[in-house]
């Protein structure tokens, strides 16, 4: 469907790359338009090794197959040298006060910190923003000490805008909840660690 490999792969490592001879992608927006180049929407695929629906499930299939094409769920876009990229899951990205905040941008900011081993981030409900940004982090267990979670924070400030920073963090030494193929189950962790959060 679309790869990356070779010398490309080396000089554009974080790209999906090019989709291949037979598959089509779009980069969709909302309103259900092609986005312009370099913008950010939803990718929409098709091709022969797409399949053409859900088993048995018409209404899904109409949600996710409508029009010959599927919806991938995935957010990204495609730069000026026609190589993909994706930001994030569309179910991910938490609107704080009508911005935009990709969690995986986040999450691939606090990773590399001192201490940390794993990091979910998570879109909470907000009286004036609509949702605030949180992140359940998992340290090792030395690295939680006092004043942890305000460090976390003034390292992420040198790189990101402040409206992207958690506003909520906890460090945990338990391993964050993940599916048998790793994926972090966010749902889950929200009701674990903020239960009062809707």
């Amino acid at each position: 469907m679309i790869s990356n490999g070779g010398p490309e792969y080396f000089a554009h490592p974080d790209s999906i790359g090019r989709p291949g001879t037979t598959a089509q992608i779009r980069i969709v927006g909302e309103d259900g338009q092609d986005v312009a180049q370099g913008d950010i929407g939803e990718l929409w695929v098709r091709g022969p090794n797409v399949i053409p629906g859900y088993w048995r499930n018409p209404e899904a299939t109409e949600a996710a197959f409508g029009g010959g094409w599927f919806r991938t769920g995935d957010l990204g876009y495609v730069d000026e040298a026609g190589l993909h990229y994706v930001v994030d899951r569309a179910k991910d990205v938490i609107l704080r006060g009508g911005e935009n905040v990709y969690s995986a941008e986040v999450e691939a900011a606090i990773l590399p910190l001192p201490g940390v081993k794993d990091v979910a981030v998570l879109g909470l409900p907000h009286d004036i923003y609509g949702e605030e940004v949180a992140a359940v982090i998992q340290m090792r267990p030395e690295a939680i000490t006092p004043g942890a979670e305000a460090r976390i924070a003034q390292a992420l400030e040198a790189d990101m805008a402040r409206f992207k920073i958690p506003t909520r963090i906890i460090l945990t030494a338990d391993e964050l909840l993940r599916t048998g193929t790793g994926k972090l189950l966010k749902r889950e962790l929200k009701s674990l660690y903020f239960p009062v959060a809707r």
